[in-house]
């Protein structure tokens, strides 16, 4: 690799690790592993560096490539983990509503991965539809009634909850 290739690697890196870190943790809901999804997501971006940096969209290619990594991992699970790390929170979290905070996670906890991914990456990164059924290489019509389903479950299970303000999580 070249040291021009290095440095804007460097720089991409410096500026999207935050954002990979905070979509990680939405997805996962633990602090390390989130840690360890946007690492393995910028070393593969590192790995492919010349190609990648000639996408048009270089984010939303970084959000892919760590969507996909996430959902491997599930796949790659035999048992589903809970959400063990409710406690260890992210050092930078917004002051707010901590005990909110910790019931949505633990909420987005109990949906299947590629569900959560898909309410993680339509509500929190607010893709269009079509960019997350592209991301997830599904249609369009599979997320539209994916995430009304996990909207209607996360509803059931937050209860009295979800009429509270929403709250910006880590």
């Amino acid at each position: 690799m070249r040291r021009t290739d290095e440095s804007g690697f460097e720089e991409y890196a410096a500026g999207a690790g935050r954002r990979l870190y905070r979509t990680a943790y939405l997805l996962c809901g633990d602090v390390h592993r989130a840690e360890d999804l946007a690492q393995a997501t910028l070393a593969k971006l590192f790995a492919h560096w010349r190609r990648a940096s000639r996408v048009e969209h270089l984010d939303a290619y970084a959000r892919t490539v760590l969507t996909r990594i996430f959902l491997g991992e599930q796949r790659r699970r035999s048992v589903a983990r809970r959400l063990g790390a409710l406690a260890a929170r992210p050092e930078e979290a917004p002051r707010g509503d901590a005990d909110l905070r910790l019931v949505l996670l633990d909420a987005l906890a109990e949906l299947p991965p590629r569900a959560r991914a898909m309410v993680v990456l339509r509500y929190w990164e607010d893709l269009s539809v079509e960019t997350v059924a592209d991301l997830l290489g599904c249609s369009t019509g599979t997320v539209k009634s994916q995430c009304s389903r996990a909207l209607a479950r996360l509803r059931e299970q937050l209860g009295e909850a979800s009429s509270c303000t929403p709250v910006r999580v880590p």
